[in-house]
């Protein structure tokens, strides 16, 4: 009964947390926060159990959600939250080797290593600043190399869509991100409006 629901009716009986409703939920955007969770964790064992604890803490907190808003985004929401969890935990840091110790201290390597870092961090920074919807396409299309009907398909979305909210997050990353250009030899934010996905050029 409920597969035949759409997506604001999903939303509007979600609040009540009846269980098949719950259920409809997941199988209708299952697979997108499966996919949301990869983009961060990339891999799948751990894509399943951020994927488990986001439709928990959605039903615990199906109450407090507005059926006038849209459930995706909210679900992605969730499900970025508890992925950043589950990476914070099982990452690892790297050992420092007595010969990259030596390196570092003669100022071999500290100046690009540092400047991959700040870069990092401000893309991370950048990036925090995208719509969750947003965020998942860069991803995605950036980081994963999807295409744009590889990513809708993974989203569920028109493909119109996903370019869309993609040149959109292009744009507004150019502008977050403007302060690193220095004229060296950056490497490019992706064309996503043209279908270069890549980081390096238009993907074969």
């Amino acid at each position: 009964m409920h597969d035949a629901l759409d997506d604001h009716e999903l939303a509007r009986r979600f609040p009540s947390g009846n269980p098949d409703v719950v259920a409809a939920v997941y199988e209708r955007y299952g697979r997108a926060v499966h996919t949301v969770a990869m983009s961060f964790v990339h891999d799948r064992q751990l894509a399943d159990d951020v994927v488990q604890s986001t439709f928990l803490n959605a039903w615990k907190a199906s109450s407090t959600f507005d059926p006038s808003r849209r459930l995706a985004p909210w679900l992605y929401t969730i499900a970025r939250r508890q992925a950043i969890d589950v990476s914070r935990k099982v990452r690892r840091v790297e050992p420092v080797t007595h010969d990259r110790l030596e390196r570092s201290r003669d100022g071999v390597e500290a100046p690009d290593a540092f400047n991959q870092a700040w870069e990092a961090w401000q893309l991370r920074l950048a990036l925090d600043q995208l719509s969750s919807d947003e965020e998942v396409i860069v991803r995605l299309l950036w980081f994963d190399g999807l295409s744009h009907s590889e990513a809708a398909d993974r989203l569920g979305l028109p493909v119109g869509t996903v370019k869309s909210r993609g040149f959109r997050a292009q744009r507004r990353l150019a502008s977050l991100l403007a302060h690193l250009e220095d004229g060296a030899n950056r490497t490019p934010l992706p064309d996503v409006e043209n279908g270069d996905t890549t980081r390096g050029g238009a993907r074969s």
